[in-house]
């Protein structure tokens, strides 16, 4: 049995107490809001996301983070993306021999970080690794069969991970790419907002089979400039998530989207989902470091455009389906497709 913390108490961080519960590890959820943290004492419920799941074990709740961590083996994260760097700041005392898992997706606004790097600025020698993959909250703690991956430097961590959270409904990978998994998790959100977007727009079937294939091409190009491996993206935290968050109901960035091309603006989208919608603030990010690294990414290019230049989405798609026409064999080897 090991002792596991979790960072944050939103809907996600139930999911994985589920997992972890199931595995009969000892789990404790950290959280700020002292009334939700009550309640989850109460009831073993999270009120506000899954009211009828309730969490059974060895698992327990509080706002007191330096109090939960002293002897913790695991830290989870599941903090929002744009709020970790607010929590870790105050240098809260991880054990030096736990291992740091992250299981937020997306890069910090204003750094244009990836959430490892945020980790190493405040624990340069803790041992690191990133859980990502297609998984809904929603589905983990019913229990319905997730596949994830277990991203880290180290064979011996990712390894560790693995163990951690494999269970019957949770079959989990070992990886050993780090920044790729971590860029498929953050890219594939603003994919899922234009994805929504077309569907806000009443496109069909054909307009959402190309934006997800011709979108994982553009988080490939990304990631291959960045240092990232190319064969990442075609795999569960690349392809799979992308297609889990593109087309279901779960995915709040989908549905943020769905709203602004039914003609909300971001603002009233935003505030109508009640809840972090990461590929809103990834996209100033993505924006960032296609510029800053000179990759032709166009729906992300023109996503921007639409939630923070005012561009219609309607005008959007338009110049996306008028661009020059070109060869689908970007990523072929160097030799002319017709020899």
């Amino acid at each position: 049995m090991k002792k596991i913390v979790i960072l944050g108490a939103g809907s996600w961080a139930t999911g994985l107490a589920r997992i972890l519960t199931d595995n009969e590890h000892c789990v404790t959820l950290w959280g700020r809001n002292r009334q939700q943290i009550e309640h989850f004492k109460a009831t073993n419920c999270n009120i506000a996301f899954m009211p009828e799941q309730k969490l059974v074990g060895d698992v327990h709740y509080t706002t007191d983070l330096n109090e939960a961590l002293k002897t913790a083996d695991f830290v989870v994260n599941a903090v929002p993306t744009q709020h970790v760097r607010e929590v870790l700041s105050k240098k809260p005392p991880i054990p030096e021999a736990a291992v740091i898992v992250n299981a937020a997706k997306g890069l910090e606004v204003g750094s244009n970080l990836r959430i490892s790097e945020i980790v190493k600025e405040y624990y340069p020698n803790h041992s690191y690794a990133v859980l990502s993959g297609p998984s809904h909250a929603e589905e983990v703690v019913k229990r319905m069969p997730t596949t994830l991956v277990a991203a880290s430097y180290q064979k011996s961590v990712a390894l560790a991970v693995q163990a951690l959270f494999m269970c019957s409904y949770a079959r989990i990978y070992a990886h050993a790419d780090v920044k790729g998994v971590e860029l498929c998790g953050a890219l594939k959100n603003v994919i899922a907002i234009s994805a929504g977007i077309c569907d806000g727009l009443g496109f069909g079937d054909n307009t959402l089979a190309a934006l997800m294939t011709r979108g994982i091409v553009e988080m490939k190009r990304l990631g291959q400039a960045m240092g990232a491996q190319v064969h990442t993206f075609d795999g569960l935290a690349g392809i799979g998530d992308l297609i889990v968050t593109c087309m279901s109901n779960h995915s709040r960035n989908r549905r943020c989207g769905q709203l602004i091309g039914r003609g909300y603006n971001l603002e009233a989208a935003v505030a109508e989902i009640g809840a972090a919608v990461e590929g809103v603030w990834t996209i100033k990010a993505a924006e960032f470091l296609r510029k800053a690294h000179q990759v032709e990414m166009p729906i992300v290019e023109q996503l921007y455009k639409v939630l923070y230049q005012s561009a219609a989405p309607q005008d959007a798609v338009k110049l996306l389906m008028d661009r020059e026409s070109k060869v689908e064999s970007e990523f072929q080897p160097e030799t002319d497709v017709w020899q």
